[in-house]
């Protein structure tokens, strides 16, 4: 049961979260039809949940291949030490690399996971060595290229 240490879910919020994560662009009067409210108390809930951070923002989806970023590339990091100031160093490196998609610290092999998005293979060499091995305390570096995604879902199963 998902609920966060600050505010219980109820089951009319799972499925305000559900609406809202299908189709952010819903309107409020819409996603109250859809739940079983009224619209003020459905606003009420979702301006609630949004002060409690559990909806943390709003965007739009965008096509990486239509915008000319088709290339897929998982990047695992080993760094020489893991200690906080090796990790909190090489966080704040790629936090600037808009290329960077997705990061995760990691157990195991690995010390991180990257998600890049590059334009081709020029372009993630061109990543690779003026970017991610110029940042000290890295040891290893091991690329995956995605040939093609089986799924996505940005929606949590609530």
């Amino acid at each position: 049961m998902a609920e966060t240490a600050k505010t219980p879910l109820s089951a009319v919020d799972r499925k305000i979260l559900g609406a809202l994560q299908e189709d952010g662009r819903m309107t409020i009067q819409a996603i109250a039809d859809r739940v079983g409210l009224s619209a003020s108390p459905c606003l009420r809930r979702i301006r609630q949940m949004e002060q409690a951070g559990i909806i943390s923002g709003y965007s739009a989806s965008v096509d990486q291949k239509a915008v000319g970023l088709p290339v897929s590339v998982f990047i695992s990091i080993k760094l020489e030490r893991q200690r906080a100031a090796e990790l909190d160093a090489f966080s704040a490196a790629i936090d600037r690399w808009p290329e960077v998609m997705e990061c995760y610290l990691m157990t195991g092999q690995f010390d991180f996971l990257l998600r890049v998005v590059c334009a081709d293979l020029q372009a993630y060499e061109q990543f690779l060595r003026e970017r991610l091995t110029q940042i000290a305390g890295v040891a290893s570096i091991e690329s995956s290229f995605s040939l093609g995604q089986v799924k996505q879902s940005r929606v949590l199963p609530l």
